[in-house]
């Protein structure tokens, strides 16, 4: 063989060796991607499936929801168990109507029944009662805050109001009143009554005795 067919020879063998070398490193890189990306999930579904086993995540979730299901709404006693909470009573809840009665000097009962197949609460607060185009307010007939009432079937409740606790002359001409189940009540009613003279009036606590809700005053 002579000198330059020697050397092309060489050159070529080393360019094919060169060649070969880049193939094999490329094979085992890709080999070890491969296995290391197989490692990797699975790893992922043995952690996830130590984590959660077969049927349980669903499941405890769902029995838990049950049991709270269960428990039904309203507030919880402490037992386990839970009270009905019932709705506080608007003015549209109620049947409303109005008496002239003489003791006292002279006042108008309110009477409060619910409507048919309605069960609600009258706060301890006053009813908010209200006389003429101004909005005067009836204040306070007794000292401390009533205690609530339950309205139900045949269950009344009572308020009595003085329209005029002055004894000088004058005030206002009315023949209606206004009133609601608190000042944030949106359906207040206008209730007719005889003709009235308004100055300072007051009204009571609700009763569900008449002769309670007398307004001495």
């Amino acid at each position: 063989m002579s000198g330059n067919r020697r050397r092309a020879f060489l050159v070529s063998a080393v360019v094919v060796g060169s060649a070969l070398l880049t193939t094999a490193c490329q094979d085992t890189d890709g080999k070890a991607e491969d296995t290391g990306a197989g490692s990797s999930s699975s790893s992922a579904g043995s952690a996830d499936d130590k984590a959660t086993p077969s049927g349980s995540s669903g499941g405890g979730g769902g029995q838990a929801a049950d049991k709270d299901k269960d428990k039904g709404s309203g507030v919880d006693t402490g037992d386990g168990t839970r009270e009905k909470v019932e709705q506080s009573c608007g003015a549209n809840d109620i049947t409303w109507s109005t008496r002239s009665e003489s003791q006292a000097g002279g006042y108008v009962l309110i009477i409060a029944k619910a409507k048919s197949g309605i069960t609600c609460w009258l706060p301890a607060e006053l009813p908010t009662v209200a006389f003429g185009s101004d909005g005067t307010e009836a204040g306070p007939a007794e000292q401390s805050v009533g205690e609530p009432v339950k309205l139900t079937g045949n269950v009344t409740a009572y308020a009595g109001v003085n329209p005029k606790t002055t004894d000088a002359d004058g005030g206002k001409e009315l023949e209606s009143i206004i009133v609601a189940v608190g000042n944030e009540d949106p359906d207040p009613v206008s209730l007719p009554v005889d003709t009235i003279t308004v100055d300072e009036p007051i009204v009571t606590n609700w009763h569900t005795s008449p002769t309670d809700a007398v307004p001495f005053g």
